[in-house]
């Protein structure tokens, strides 16, 4: 069996390098040699926190060496960054969960009303603006639909104005994860997307997001 990629963790908006401990847990049962990469979310822009990345690798890993990368909601921006700043590393295959590839509706709102929580995340990540995926790498996308989470009284205020306005809504265009609109996740350079009954931080911490994960690291798509 032919050794597997290291693969890098990357948390979300809020969180710090412990939120992803579970997830590790479980690849590393798979066979997967992990890091926890750690940044600051609300002081730092996306540039900043993939230029630390880079420099983390530097110092760390072979070059030589693929990598693979796991992303948690906005680390799955920080992905998409650093792959488009760096190329120089060899990428074999990535996966995002939660992560709001076109944009964030509850960013958006938070940076309109209270900037200070999303921080110096919101400008070229949150906001849809992230560099787009390079055809040559094979991104998976897990998505949930299970609406938990504080950021659900954002999307049922969103959903009410729009309703208010006349605007016409489909119904999978209402399904979130608590968090991330279902619809804000696909990605059309995506290699597969795969919707799974979780909410937007329940993810991290289930079993079998955890074996889609590694299933899509060694395959390139997710298991049916």
């Amino acid at each position: 069996m032919s050794q597997k990629n290291q693969v890098i963790l990357i948390h979300g908006l809020h969180h710090a390098p412990f939120i992803m401990r579970p997830l590790a847990k479980r690849l590393q049962l798979q066979g997967f040699a992990t890091y926890q990469y750690g940044y600051r979310s609300l002081r730092d822009g996306i540039k900043t926190n993939s230029a630390r990345l880079n420099a983390w690798l530097e110092a760390h890993h072979n070059p030589d060496q693929p990598i693979d990368l796991v992303g948690h909601s906005l680390g799955g921006l920080i992905i998409r960054d650093f792959i488009a700043d760096y190329p120089q590393w060899q990428i074999g295959r990535c996966v995002t969960l939660g992560t709001p590839h076109l944009g964030s509706v509850t960013a958006d709102y938070i940076w309109r009303f209270a900037p200070p929580i999303v921080g110096q995340s919101y400008i070229d990540a949150l906001d849809g603006t992230v560099a787009p995926l390079p055809e040559h790498i094979s991104m998976g996308v897990i998505a949930g639909n299970q609406p938990y989470g504080l950021g659900q009284l954002f999307l049922r205020y969103h959903n009410h104005q729009l309703k208010k306005f006349g605007t016409t809504i489909l119904p999978e265009n209402l399904i979130h994860d608590g968090t991330v609109y279902l619809r804000e996740t696909k990605l059309e350079a995506a290699a597969d997307h795969l919707m799974m009954p979780v909410s937007h931080t329940g993810m991290l911490v289930n079993a079998t997001v955890a074996e889609q994960t590694g299933y899509f690291l060694s395959n390139g798509k997710f298991k049916r």
